[in-house]
């Protein structure tokens, strides 16, 4: 990307991406989903880490217009790579088989979380999986935005005036300085992303897919594969007989223990207090995540953004409401290989 081209890089406005929120999860609806996950194509999510299969048609593959060119490209990003500092993303890691998506948004609605976590963690794939169709090209438009103007930043950088972000040393000043940092009139601790300076990561380690998780998740996800599933600001179903399209059940209990290793971590959130008191009940009657102490989330750094970085979590925090918080550790399965 040209220097130049900076000037008509543009994040998407969400007035242009509007869909109404309710979704039926029953409904036959068409999606892309591998048969198993070892047969997903990451590369056109995360193009920095994989690179697109020899068999696929040349006009899926990225770039597709030639060898030359997607030889040049491929060049073009090493040599960006190397400039990324600290933390970035190693083009090496698809060829040593070590890249996976370990973190996953259910529901991810617009990516405020996503944008907020990924210079936090720079070098770990996470993926946005929501159902509405115009969110989801929203965000994914919003990503590819956000790289072009990391892009053209590190062309800069050369020409010096480019500012570097701490992120988490910013996160770490801006967790001190407010008393409770899961106060629900805390201050925003993220906007929509840093376009004129850069971040660790580039925002290449985050993307988003259209899927229905309460009936394809496995298909994209090895057994132990995650080490985050975050579930923030849910659709509650308050109706008694929608009850059992929430996202957080004792059948979906069972999927995210399948795909969440032995000490990951399940963080949910809810403005509804009735939908929190749904959600602990059933997590707590479940034997393979016990509650991790509110003590003990003060020191974990994406609390903070799953609290205060999404667009309902802003909404809920201009209003003045309440925000009910419960995280959840995924524990060993006495039962299973190597846990006796």
């Amino acid at each position: 990307m040209a220097v130049e081209d900076k000037k008509q890089l543009k994040l998407p406005q969400k007035r242009f991406f509007r869909q109404r929120a309710h979704v039926n999860i029953f409904s036959d609806m068409e999606f892309q989903v591998p048969e198993r996950p070892s047969a997903q194509d990451w590369s056109a999510h995360y193009p920095a880490y994989f690179r697109a299969p020899a068999d696929q048609p040349a006009d899926l593959k990225r770039p597709a217009d030639g060898e030359a060119e997607a030889e040049a490209e491929d060049e073009g990003r090493q040599a960006a790579q190397a400039k990324r500092g600290p933390g970035a993303a190693a083009a090496a890691a698809d060829a040593a088989g070590t890249a996976r998506v370990e973190f996953a948004d259910i529901g991810c609605g617009y990516g405020g979380l996503l944008v907020a976590l990924a210079p936090l963690y720079p070098s770990t794939l996470m993926v946005g999986m929501e159902i509405r169709t115009k969110v989801v090209n929203y965000l994914q438009r919003r990503i590819e935005a956000l790289r072009g103007f990391q892009h053209a930043l590190l062309q800069r950088q050369d020409k010096g005036g480019v500012e570097w972000v701490d992120v988490r040393a910013k996160l770490s000043q801006e967790i001190a300085d407010l008393a409770a940092p899961r106060d629900p009139s805390a201050p925003e601790l993220h906007d929509n992303g840093e376009t004129e300076r850069l971040v660790p990561g580039h925002y290449e380690n985050i993307a988003a897919m259209r899927i229905n998780c309460q009936k394809y998740l496995p298909n994209f996800f090895e057994k132990g594969q995650l080490s985050k599933i975050f579930i923030l600001f849910a659709d509650p179903h308050f109706k008694r007989r929608k009850h059992k399209a929430r996202i957080v059940s004792t059948t979906m209990l069972a999927e995210y223990a399948y795909i969440l290793r032995p000490g990951g971590v399940l963080y949910t959130i809810t403005d509804v207090k009735d939908l929190y008191e749904w959600n602990v009940k059933h997590l707590d009657a479940f034997p393979l995540f016990e509650r991790i102490p509110d003590a003990e989330l003060d020191s974990d750094p994406a609390v903070p953004c799953v609290v205060n970085s999404t667009e309902e979590g802003k909404k809920v925090a201009r209003n003045k409401g309440a925000k009910y918080l419960a995280c959840y550790r995924r524990i060993a399965d006495p039962a299973e290989p190597g846990c006796l």
